[in-house]
């Protein structure tokens, strides 16, 4: 689909503060610290005539905000268990919680207790925070299993502790029920099929029934995932760490007591920079929210966003763009608990408007031949939701690799999220006991000059952070729908090869040789190019909107609050 590319739909992002305090005079006579005397109490007959004390400040006026909600994610049945909690009283966060335990019951393949994720939350006239609950290194090291200590069980309990308004039993049902009842999807079908090889399908008689993957539409029963989740909720998450699920995550190569009791929640500020008049808000290292301010800022530098969609310039400006950024995140990027990050670098405005200077129009930027990492699995999954006080929680949850590790506890997949410190070729992403590495979920949420405006993600794995570009700079064109931009052809960067969801009209397809570029082609797989799961909240039509991505079995609601 082709985006016209008009004028950038200007927000103004200037936050200015006014506070006017008067003060009404008044009080007896009294000796004053410094020996001065007060002024007398006003007569009777002043105090009539006196206009009265103003004690009022000026403040900035409430945020715009539509009386609706909604929950955008890869599934409908976590779709649906969002918003029953959004229904009944719950907020943004509650509605997340929710919907990431259902869909990590029906997409087990891509998310679930088994491994972490990361969150931004961001209230309307508020900052942005991140919670980084992925996986860290085991106290003994690294397993061969590449297996880290899974957090997603502790950071969406710190998330609710910190905002949740519902019980925390009304925000586990809904996945509870799902364990014990659900219908296969065709994604999930044919990750069954695809992944057999390499499952331990001896323990997996309900995927694989008489050897089989089993087929869509089949009822699925998952009891050992619905007890797991009946013990989480129960016992308010300790069970995964302290207790019986604790005690056989100990089975698990490399898992231990201590280093399951020692999980922290990752509390970093979020990286924040401006881009088209907006704020764009990522998560912190040693994510890439930071790599795709980076790119954004670059591309607005060489005046990429006035350039048409999949024209050659656009595709080329992009794709220098990334490679820029995978330099620094090969050389930078690591857990800023460990290691100095230099983010307000990376996002600082003058020093991307140089680099920008060094992409040529006509020639392609070396690719560092020392990288030793490549095109990751499609995995992941996303969820945005929307509640009706304007707050927006943009939520990306993930295995690693579909299935993880392929082991399987309690019925759960394990995570491989040690696997990525591969990625960078320093010190700063090296693994010791309690370390997250780098790695792709890249959750966004952008920002106008009242507040939050739009949440995104999407699963993808290294394709998330210029996925993400390609789609919040086709948003701020002033004539593009979300609709619109969800179903615009994606393009990616791999080696001196693009990787293209359709191919390119003849034109630009020469073009983009001549400059440099190995080869054009197609995306390996239906699922490369992920699946965004965005909501936007429009200010002048008091509305919030979202669309579905037709990639996946994407879905999102919106309601309207009576």
């Amino acid at each position: 689909m082709q985006i016209k590319r008009r004028n950038k739909r200007h927000a103004g992002f200037i936050f200015t503060v006014t506070a006017t305090v008067v003060l009404a005079l008044g009080g007896c006579v009294s000796e004053q610290e410094d020996g001065q005397e007060s002024e007398p109490d006003p007569t009777e007959d002043e105090q009539e005539t006196a206009p009265p004390p103003n004690d009022e400040e000026e403040t900035e006026p409430e945020p715009d905000v539509p009386e609706a909600y909604g929950v955008s994610a890869g599934h409908p049945d976590a779709v649906e268990a969002g918003m029953t909690v959004l229904e009944n009283g719950g907020n943004a966060v509650d509605a997340a919680i929710a919907s990431a335990y259902a869909i990590s019951v029906v997409e087990p393949f891509a998310s679930g207790v088994g491994g972490g994720g990361v969150t931004l939350v961001q209230e309307q006239g508020q900052d942005p925070e991140a919670y980084d609950y992925r996986e860290v290194v085991p106290e003994d090291g690294v397993p061969a299993s590449g297996i880290g200590v899974p957090g997603f069980v502790a950071g969406t309990k710190e998330l609710h502790d910190d905002y949740g308004e519902a019980d925390w039993q009304t925000v586990i049902d809904p996945a509870i029920e799902l364990a014990e009842s659900a219908e296969v999807s065709e994604t999930l079908a044919q990750q069954l099929q695809s992944a057999q090889d390499r499952l331990p399908v001896e323990q997996l008689e309900h995927f694989y029934p008489g050897g089989t993957a089993i087929e869509a539409g089949a009822t699925l029963e998952q009891p050992a995932l619905a007890e797991t989740l009946r013990d989480i909720r129960d016992s308010e998450g300790t069970s995964f760490y302290e207790g019986d699920t604790g005690e056989a995550l100990t089975a698990v190569e490399g898992l231990d007591m201590d280093s399951l009791a020692d999980f922290d929640v990752g509390r970093h500020d979020p990286v924040t920079g401006e881009f088209a008049g907006y704020e764009v808000t990522g998560a912190p290292p040693p994510l890439p929210g930071a790599s795709v301010i980076q790119m954004l800022q670059i591309m607005e530098e060489r005046g990429t966003l006035e350039e048409e969609r999949n024209s050659t310039p656009f595709v080329h400006d992009i794709a220098m763009s990334w490679r820029i950024a995978q330099q620094f995140v090969d050389a930078d990027f690591g857990d800023p608990s460990f290691v100095d990050v230099p983010v307000d670098s990376i996002v600082d405005r003058e020093q991307n408007a140089a680099l920008a200077e060094e992409i040529s129009s006509d020639s392609v930027l070396p690719e560092d031949e020392n990288r030793t990492y490549g095109d990751s699995d499609p995995n992941t999954t996303h969820i945005t939701v929307i509640d009706d006080d304007g707050a927006v929680v943009s939520m990306t949850n993930t295995l690693t690799n579909f299935f993880g590790s392929s082991e399987y506890t309690d019925g759960f997949f394990l995570n491989n999220q040690m696997d990525r410190f591969d990625i960078g070729q320093t010190d700063q992403n090296t693994p010791e006991p309690g370390r997250r590495s780098v790695t792709w979920s890249s959750p966004m949420i952008v920002a106008d000059d009242e507040g939050p405006v739009l949440g995104v993600g999407s699963p993808g794995g290294e394709r998330i952070p210029i996925m993400l570009t390609q789609v919040i700079s086709d948003w701020v064109q002033e004539e593009s729908d979300l609709e619109e931009v969800i179903e615009a052809d994606r393009f990616h960067l791999t080696d001196n090869a693009l990787v293209m969801e359709n191919v390119p009209e003849p034109n630009v397809r020469d073009a983009l040789l001549d400059i440099g570029y190995d080869e054009i082609r197609e995306a390996p797989t239906p699922l490369y190019f992920g699946s965004i799961q965005a909501l936007m909240i429009d200010r002048d039509n008091d509305s919030i909107s979202g669309a579905a991505d037709s990639r996946r079995e994407a879905d999102w609601r919106i309601e309207t609050r009576e």
